[in-house]
C-alpha cells in the first residue's frame, strides 16, 4: 500500500500542525510505503519571494526529518525535483472540466480571504491530482477541508481512464477522526491565520511568552477551578498520561495555585516532549549538505518511478510517436 502526503514549505510549525498531521504522518511509515514531499510547487500560489521559499523548503525539510521521517522507510523529496509532475498537470488538464474546478471550496476560501486569484491558484486541484496518481497512490491521508481534493482527483482519473483504459489507480483519502482540534492560545483552533500559535521549536522565553498567553477564567488563587473547561487542560491532554492529568485535576480542584502555576506545567511538558526532536533539529540545521543530500536521493527514487508511470500515459494518449 503506497501512502502519500504533501508537505507545505509554511515556516515555522507548531504544536497544533504536529498533533493534527505530522505525529500520524510518521507514524504511517509502519502502515504502508510511505512517500512525503514538500510542495515547491504548490507554494509559488502564494509566495513570489525567492529567498523566503528557499528557507521555508529547507526548513521544512529539517522539522520533518527532526520529527521522525526516516529516508531508509519513506521516500523524501521535494516535489520540483521531479518535474514530471508538471507533464501529468498539463495532459490531466485536458481532461478536468472547467465545472469542476470552479465548484474547489479550496478556491472560494482563498480568494475571499483576498488571496490573489490567477490560473495556478484555480488549477491547484489539478496539479494536487497529478502528484497523487503519477506515484500509483492508494492511500492520502488529509483534513476534512482536502477530502474534495482527493475527490476531484478521483474523478479526474476515472475520466481519464474511461478515455484511454485502467491506467491510473483511484485513490482512497484517509482522515483519523480520531484527531482533535488542537486549541490555540484564545481556545480557537490553533492556526497562524488566527496568530494563537504554540510554535514546537524556537527561542525558549519565546515559547514561555506564547504559553502564558492562553486564556483563561478570572479566578483565584484561593478558588477552586474548573479543569474540565480550562485551554491550559485541554493542552496538557496531549502530552500527559492518565495519571498525570488525574493528579492536574486534583491541583484545579485544590485552592492554593493559580493558572500560572498550571502554565508553567504546560511549559516544562512541552520542553520535555519536544527536546529530543530539538537535539536533531539543530544537527540537521548545522548540516544543511546532509540534509540536500537526504532530498536528493528521495527525489531520485521518486524520479524512477514517476518517469516510468509517465511513459504509459505518454503512450496511451499519443505523446510517445
Amino acid at each position: 500500500m503506497r501512502i502519500l502526503s504533501g508537505i507545505q514549505p509554511s515556516g515555522t510549525i507548531h504544536i497544533g500542525n504536529y498533533f493534527g498531521m505530522i505525529k500520524k504522518m510518521i507514524e504511517s511509515q509502519n502502515d504502508g510505503e510511505l512517500f512525503a514531499f514538500i510542495a515547491s510547487y504548490h507554494a509559488l500560489t502564494s509566495v513570489k519571494d525567492k529567498e523566503f521559499l528557499q528557507k521555508n523548503i529547507f526548513e521544512a525539510a529539517v522539522n520533518f526529518l527532526s520529527l521522525g521521517i526516516d529516508p531508509n522507510k519513506s521516500t523524501f523529496w521535494v516535489q520540483s525535483d521531479v518535474p514530471e509532475v508538471l507533464e501529468l498537470y498539463w495532459i490531466l488538464s485536458n481532461h478536468t472540466p472547467m465545472g469542476l474546478l470552479e465548484r474547489a471550496h479550496s478556491y472560494k476560501d482563498k480568494t475571499t480571504k483576498g488571496i490573489g486569484a490567477n490560473h495556478g491558484l484555480f488549477s491547484y486541484p489539478v496539479l494536487m491530482a497529478a502528484d497523487i496518481l503519477i506515484y500509483d497512490s492508494n492511500i492520502v491521508p488529509v483534513g476534512k477541508d482536502q477530502i474534495q481534493h482527493v475527490e476531484m482527483t478521483r474523478d479526474i482519473a476515472n475520466t481519464f481512464n474511461n478515455a484511454y483504459g485502467e491506467i491510473l489507480t483511484i485513490p482512497e483519502h484517509k482522515i483519523d477522526e480520531n484527531v482533535q482540534s488542537v486549541p490555540g492560545v484564545d481556545g480557537a483552533k490553533m492556526s497562524k491565520s488566527y496568530g494563537n500559535t504554540i510554535d514546537m521549536f524556537g527561542a525558549k522565553k519565546n515559547l514561555k511568552k506564547q504559553v502564558m498567553k492562553i486564556i483563561t477564567d478570572s479566578k483565584e488563587l484561593h478558588e477552586v477551578k474548573k479543569w474540565d473547561s480550562c485551554n491550559i487542560y485541554k493542552l496538557c491532554e496531549l502530552f500527559m498520561n492518565q495519571d498525570e492529568l488525574e493528579s492536574l485535576q486534583e491541583r484545579y480542584l485544590t485552592p492554593g495555585e493559580g493558572y500560572g502555576h498550571f502554565k508553567l506545567t504546560l511549559l516544562d511538558k512541552i520542553n520535555e516532549h519536544f527536546a529530543p526532536y530539538a537535539d536533531k533539529r539543530e544537527y540537521y540545521t548545522n548540516n544543511p549538505k546532509e540534509v540536500k543530500e537526504i532530498l536528493a536521493h528521495g527525489a531520485s527514487k521518486a524520479r524512477v518511478i514517476a518517469q516510468e508511470k509517465l511513459k504509459v500515459i505518454r503512450d496511451a494518449v499519443g505523446l510517445n510517436y
